[in-house]
């Protein structure tokens, strides 16, 4: 493995969402014009001075980031939480980022940044991992009216996101400005049976500095759209598979509840912030199918709870001037309950899967009914001379071969406890110059349960995984703040320990042994970004990293719930990334503002984290690809070049649109297979991978249209996917087409500024949709929605 040079450059910094308001994103200027001189009584020797114009130029916080040399982008929220719109879809429209969802609200998600996904990247909520509130408080569930901003890096982590990644990250920042006393509630109804609501309120003494904010939300959802496409499938009593079924998805239902509250002081003496928190949150899971569609679910499902305490401390001049310190931690206890125990088989009509089977006919007297030729004569078996009994075909209810719906019956619980800290400490030497040390301590805490059976209940499966990361950044910025620099080393201890019981059979005698198994691994990894201003608003960014990655709990040890089996043997992920690229802008010509962004990337990955997809020679065509369960496996090499670019433009603060692309080749460069045999699909590109997307997003405001006061802003969005396969080798039936689905919105906020009414129309032509494994996506949907804020109280 070739260990390449720490000085080449990266890039990335991507663009701004559609729905960011210009108000929000643009350069904070103030500028007075021709004011006239003022003339007062002065002495002779006095002049009149004339002030003709004063400008007072700043960067927003977004511009801020974006220009702080890492490759990040700033997606705001303001707008899109006005709509019926969730975090992902907004994720899913910007540059570069593919969000992979198997079916509607609330499935399985998993995050793409230019063919870099899993454990490689970080999902973050206000720096901390996601995974430590579970599915029930995640980027599939957080309204974005919860949420300030969400920054989307890729490559080279800041020192208060640094950990075990390589890809790039997610974090998703929560609002926490108590500034003001404010109450916002809205809430929304659409198709398939789809409501939901959320409220958020905020609390400020100005005399103690005390501050409460809290947030809440609820969401149901039928999920029950159809499906027509290529993965819907009937099987008929004879057991001949039939494409392009139509039917409605059931067993699909999917229920969330989730709240935060924290209390705590800003802006005293001892803190600059100090809170201390509670976050809960539970949800409910109807699993329709398994990996693939091909056979439905009905009575899977799963139920899962978490209960998260949080500490946030934060203070400038700690001890002693120019030290700042952040802590943030948290402690969460998660459960998970899945039930498999329906027996039968159904097909996507809903009903009980038939087959049929031949019964001996016999009379009311109980004597037998022979076969008869058309003469009316008894037939006989020309091999014993003895008469044929008649028989007739009969249809019964299939049941499945284990007794539940993904196979053997099943009740199961897993608890986790995870703790998860990260200490930032940063110390500016000069200005300009900083230096920052960082520790990140995340340990879970998993144990198994099989509640079917309860003479195992004191044999659970214990597993636990302990991370322990160190870094150290140094940040500077010279000629005259025009370069920005970043350099970044880390060190990374890991140990996975698990404790199973196993049935083995000694001398003959069946007996319950148990079996612990334990390993560390320790890791070195490094990275820089730079940032140069060569111009005014342009910006040449590039970044490198090399670092290995550990797998996640899940890929490790499985999740039922979604399908996933347990791996321990997994090897730890390596990647070799460079970029480099440019940002120009936003730039104003008159009424006119463009911005430009391109961006081009090299990766190499060693041993590369993938869910194990089937090959060309193992199935013949697409009513045999019935995969219930996957698990993530190492691919040796593999290696991708692509780039990706977006334009802004924005005319006369009414209308912005965006247009971006993203394309790649991830190409599997492992020369032998697993068997040690010549890999048959060397240079192929990895199955299963969304590689190219384009995203065209336009929005246009019209003031005092109906009232004086109000204003009207309408919205268009169309995205394309192209075409890719599912299985190695290309075969032409795990092809899945190119995908264009159109989308109308408009939102409507009444002079009062209180209240906001929102109309969103996706998927407005009901195109066909896939995802993971040729999942079909919703088609056509219509939602209302109705935002309502009181500030001030």
């Amino acid at each position: 493995m070739t260990t390449h040079p720490f000085y080449n450059l990266l890039f990335l910094l991507l663009t701004i969402s559609a729905f960011s308001q210009q108000d929000e994103t643009a350069e904070k200027v103030a500028t007075v014009t021709k004011v006239p001189a003022t003339e007062k009584k002065l002495k002779k020797e006095e002049k009149i001075e004339t002030l003709k114009t004063v400008s007072i130029q700043g960067k927003s916080k977004k511009q801020k980031v974006e220009t702080s040399g890492f490759a990040v982008a700033i997606i705001e929220t303001k707008e899109a939480s006005l709509r019926n719109l969730t975090t992902n879809e907004l994720l899913d429209r910007s540059v570069g980022v593919r969000v992979r969802q198997n079916g509607g609200i609330g499935s399985n998600v998993e995050y793409n940044l230019n063919g870099m996904s899993g454990s490689t990247i970080g999902i973050f909520i206000d720096g901390i991992e996601a995974s430590t509130y579970g599915s029930s408080f995640n980027l599939n569930n957080i309204p974005p009216a919860m949420i300030e901003r969400i920054e989307v890096y890729k490559g080279v982590l800041p020192s208060h996101l640094t950990g075990d990644y390589v890809g790039g990250a997610i974090n998703v920042v929560l609002k926490k400005d108590v500034s003001k006393n404010s109450l916002t509630l809205a809430t929304s109804y659409g198709s398939f049976n789809t409501f939901q609501s959320d409220l958020g309120g905020t609390y400020r003494d100005k005399k103690t500095g005390l501050s409460v904010r809290g947030s809440g939300f609820y969401t149901y959802t039928d999920n029950s759209y159809e499906t027509w496409g290529k993965s819907s499938t009937y099987v008929n009593p004879g057991g001949d598979i039939d494409p392009y079924y139509r039917a409605k998805r059931f067993n699909n239902t999917y229920k969330n509840i989730g709240g935060r509250i924290e209390a705590g002081f800003t802006d005293t003496k001892w803190a600059d912030q100090f809170f201390i928190g509670y976050n809960g949150s539970s949800n409910y899971t109807e699993i329709p199918h398994g990996i693939t569609m091909s056979t439905p679910y009905v009575g899977r499902f799963s139920k899962m709870k978490s209960n998260v305490l949080l500490l946030n401390y934060s203070k400038k001049n700690f001890l002693v001037k120019n030290l700042a310190l952040n802590v943030n931690g948290t402690r969460s206890y998660r459960s998970t309950y899945l039930q498999d125990t329906v027996g039968y088989a159904y097909n996507w009509d809903g009903k009980i899967r038939q087959t049929p089977i031949h019964v001996d006919l016999y009379d009311e007297n109980g004597n037998p009914i022979y076969d008869r030729d058309e003469n009316g004569n008894i037939k006989y078996r020309p091999e014993t001379g003895e008469p044929i009994i008649a028989t007739e075909e009969r249809l019964i209810l299939l049941k499945t071969l284990r007794g539940g719906q993904q196979g053997v019956k099943t009740i199961t619980n897993t608890d986790r406890k995870i703790t998860n800290i990260r200490s930032n400490l940063g110390y500016m030497i000069v200005d300009g110059h900083r230096l920052s040390f960082n520790h990140k301590l995340e340990a879970t805490d998993r144990k198994d349960e099989d509640l079917l059976n309860p003479s195992k209940t004191d044999f659970a499966t214990i597993s636990k995984i302990t991370k322990n990361i160190i870094s150290m950044n140094y940040e500077a910025e010279t000629f005259n703040r025009k370069l920005r620099t970043n350099i970044l080393g880390k060190y990374t201890n890991n140990r996975n320990d698990q404790t199973k019981y196993e049935i083995a059979t000694v001398d003959g005698v069946n007996s319950i042994v148990k079996k612990d198994t334990a390993s560390i691994n320790n890791n070195f990894g490094y990275g820089a970004t730079v940032s140069y201003n060569i111009l005014s608003s342009l910006y040449l960014i590039g970044s490198t990293e090399n670092s290995p990655i550990m797998p996640s709990d899940e890929q490790l040890f499985g999740a039922p719930e979604r399908n996933i089996l347990p791996n321990v043997g997994l090897k730890p992920e390596k990647y070799i990334n460079y970029n480099i690229g440019f940002r120009w802008g936003p730039s104003d010509f008159g009424k006119h503002r463009i911005s430009l962004y391109a961006n081009a990337f090299w990766r190499n990955g060693y041993d590369k984290i993938v869910q194990r997809t089937v090959a060309d020679n193992e199935i013949e065509n697409e009513a045999e690809a019935n995969i219930q369960v996957t698990q993530y496996v190492n691919m040796d090499h593999t290696q991708a070049k692509g780039f990706e670019a977006e334009i802004i433009y924005i005319y006369n603060n009414r209308l912005n649109t965006s247009f971006n692309i993203s394309k790649f080749n991830n190409l599997d460069k492992s020369k032998l297979d697993s068997d040690g045999d010549p890999n048959d699909y060397y240079g192929h590109q990895v199955a299963n991978e969304p590689f190219f997307t384009m995203n065209l997003n336009t929005q246009y405001g019209f003031r005092d249209l109906f009232q004086k006061g109000s204003v009207l802003n309408t919205y268009y969005t169309v995205g394309f996917v192209g075409e890719y396969y599912t299985a190695r080798g290309q075969a032409e039936w795990s092809k899945t087409p190119n995908q264009l689905p159109h989308d109308l919105g408009l939102s409507y906020r009444f002079p009062s500024k209180k209240l906001i009414a929102s109309l969103d129309v996706k998927n407005i032509f009901n195109a066909e949709v896939y995802d993971n494994f040729q999942i079909q996506k919703p088609g056509r949907g219509i939602y209302f929605k109705l935002n309502y804020t009181l500030n001030n109280f």
